[in-house]
């Protein structure tokens, strides 16, 4: 971390849909050094207008949040506006939650036990060009480095009667991709990729994207990356 960094205030946006908590963590960070709150948002959608109104050097994300989960919001945050950092702040360290959001461009994440200073650390890391994981999240990723590599997901037949392009608009979803982005993948207007994902969701269950990330993950449909 440079000098630099570990002087400057960081302007900082907290995302996460649990008021209490929310307030919380505002709370917390308005004690530490180096943090200064410049907005708090109830979910993704707000997360990406505060960004765009306020252009804040970080956002600590909630993964698990109404209207546009974390992932998303992480996604169109590093495409729209690339001098923001996200960090993600959440319960779960699954590798479901965990490799969704590093390939949606999050530079940083921290579970909600992590203290105080790590958050600092975190943040001011991620503003220095380096990673901010905590040591639990560093270790899964080794962890996971440090397995074979298994052999490319390509189960016999699609599940629950999904169809192949169905099959391709799952897998791109849980690339992280945005709806106009997986219609220039597959050369289809934006109207054919929102029917096939309502149809691949009426025959799932599925009720948003995170869900599909996880359907995909679980049904081995795709693997964590690599690196």
């Amino acid at each position: 971390m440079t000098q630099e960094a570990e002087s400057k205030s960081a302007r900082v946006v907290v995302a996460d849909d649990q008021t209490v908590v929310r307030e919380g963590i505002v709370m917390l960070l308005g004690l530490l050094p180096g943090i200064e709150v410049v907005g708090a948002a109830g979910d993704g959608e707000e997360a990406v207008a505060l960004v765009a109104g306020l252009a804040p050097d970080v956002v600590l994300m909630d993964l698990r949040m109404p209207r546009c989960d974390g992932v998303e919001a992480t996604r169109r945050i590093r495409a729209e506006h690339p001098g923001t950092q996200v960090v993600v702040l959440t319960t779960f360290a699954d590798d479901e939650s965990l490799f969704p959001a590093l390939a949606a461009g999050a530079r940083g994440y921290l579970t909600k036990d992590a203290g105080g200073d790590e958050i600092v650390r975190a943040v001011h890391s991620v503003l220095s060009g380096d990673a901010g994981l905590s040591p639990g999240i560093q270790r899964r990723l080794l962890e996971r480095l440090a397995q074979p590599e298994p052999g490319p997901a390509t189960p016999s037949e699609p599940p629950d009667g999904l169809t192949a392009r169905e099959m391709e608009v799952l897998l791109l979803i849980a690339e992280g991709l945005s709806n106009p982005e997986i219609a220039r993948r597959l050369h289809v207007s934006t109207a054919t990729v929102k029917t096939h994902i309502n149809n691949l969701f009426t025959k799932t269950g599925l009720k948003d994207r995170a869900q599909a990330v996880r359907y995909a993950y679980a049904k081995g449909l795709v693997r964590p990356p690599a690196g």
